[in-house]
């Protein structure tokens, strides 16, 4: 069998789950440990013996083919296409006819999966897909299987029949093209994978790879935990400066032109990108994932927390368990509670994260006011702009203003 070279990302949705963190850019645009999401897909792709992409986009293109380029940067061929109107995985799929030249896989382009369970799925016969075991199998599509062959498909079922899932990687021939075409549009108004590949399961064709290290990145929340994988492989590498007084411990990444100074104490693993200024007396605790030209100020606590490029947290501040977009702002003595008084499960907007700490969401260019408190499961829109002495708690709408 020819070894498998190629593969289709789909990288065209805007991921609505993750607002306000794709109001300006599109999910798989994301950062994790400061790449985008799509990148480590890519790179353990490549790892795994592809060497051209054609990734479908739509929402944010611009933004994709600008860091990506034509590949070259990462050592792969990359190829796009637009899927202008989201009708549909299938959809997204056959805008990609006719550029590829035999087995292919297909990947969606927000989830983390290693290169070695991509290796195992690309040596699969001819069609197949990955699945995943999961404890809420009722949000995803549910797959049952026989042995490794798949015999029924069922979208997101309130009365699931297995707890193995879609994991949404696929192993195809051009034929697959032939029937899409062939089912035509859903009820829906949309071309449903879920259709042609019911007419393999229906002729026994369709078999299945158990994945053991997936991780769909669905959620805000699902970002920390896709942290607390990425970050147990870091290794210590010191680039910027580190003041005498500074303390850095364990595995701690931090970037060219950063300067930790004195009385900070850093504890890996934890990634701090380029040009940043971190201190004097700044508390960095593990998991925690700070992009470039970011100030985390005197007396800041930072804890498993991701905080994107650009923003600035800079006096007598207490960030756990959060994600806060770019260029956002936060006045003296501003927090974020990450623990309910009966330690229970948070909510944000009424979904439950499955996570006992839990902060907030932060969209981008969000400017607190001094002694703020943000409750937890908050949820905060970009452009928000929240006045001195305020109680923030709940969902906010994006460019919303927020006054005692």
């Amino acid at each position: 069998m020819e070894p498998v070279t190629e593969c289709i990302l789909l990288a065209a949705g805007e991921g609505k789950r993750m607002r306000s963190l794709t109001t300006n850019r599109p999910k798989v645009m994301i950062p994790l440990v400061n790449r985008p999401m799509l990148e480590h897909l890519i790179s353990a792709a490549k790892e795994a013996g592809i060497r051209r992409f054609i990734l479908v986009v739509g929402y944010g293109e611009q933004a994709v083919r600008e860091y990506f380029g034509d590949g070259s940067a990462l050592g792969v061929e990359i190829d796009y296409v637009v899927q202008r109107h989201q009708l549909g995985t299938a959809d997204a799929l056959r805008s990609a006819e006719g550029l590829v030249s035999g087995n292919f896989l297909m990947m969606n382009g927000d989830m983390i999966l290693g290169s070695d369970e991509i290796r195992a799925l690309c040596e699969m016969q001819v069609p197949a897909l990955a699945v995943s075991e999961t404890e809420h199998p009722e949000d995803y599509g549910v797959v049952v299987l026989d042995g490794d062959r798949v015999v029924n498909l069922e979208e997101k079922s309130k009365d699931p029949k297995s707890r193995m899932i879609n994991a949404g990687a696929y192993l195809f021939t051009p034929e697959i093209f032939e029937r899409i075409e062939a089912i035509g549009l859903s009820r829906r108004g949309e071309y449903e994978l879920t259709d042609a590949l019911m007419d393999y399961i229906n002729e026994g064709m369709l078999s299945a790879l158990t994945l053991h290290t997936w991780m769909d990145v669905g959620y805000p929340w699902d970002i920390l935990a896709a942290h607390e994988l990425l970050l147990t492989d870091l290794e210590r590498d010191i680039a910027g400066t580190v003041e005498e007084g500074a303390v850095i411990k364990g595995a701690v990444v931090i970037g060219e032109g950063t300067t930790i100074r004195s009385g900070s104490y850093i504890e890996g693993p934890c990634i701090i990108g380029k040009d940043c200024v971190v201190g004097p007396h700044a508390y960095i605790r593990p998991k925690t994932a700070i992009g470039d030209s970011c100030h985390i100020g005197h007396a800041v606590e930072i804890k498993n927390s991701v905080i994107l490029h650009g923003t600035k947290i800079p006096h007598f501040n207490y960030i756990g368990d959060s994600v806060i977009g770019s260029g956002c702002n936060f006045g003296a003595g501003t927090k974020i509670a990450n623990l309910r008084h009966d330690y229970g499960i948070v909510q944000v907007g009424g979904i439950m994260t499955g996570r006992k700490k839990f902060g907030a969401v932060i969209g981008d260019d969000v400017l607190f006011g001094i002694n703020c408190s943000v409750n937890t499961g908050s949820s905060i829109g970009s452009g928000c702009r929240i006045a001195p002495h305020s109680f923030v708690e709940g969902v906010y709408d994006d460019e919303t203003i927020v006054s005692r």
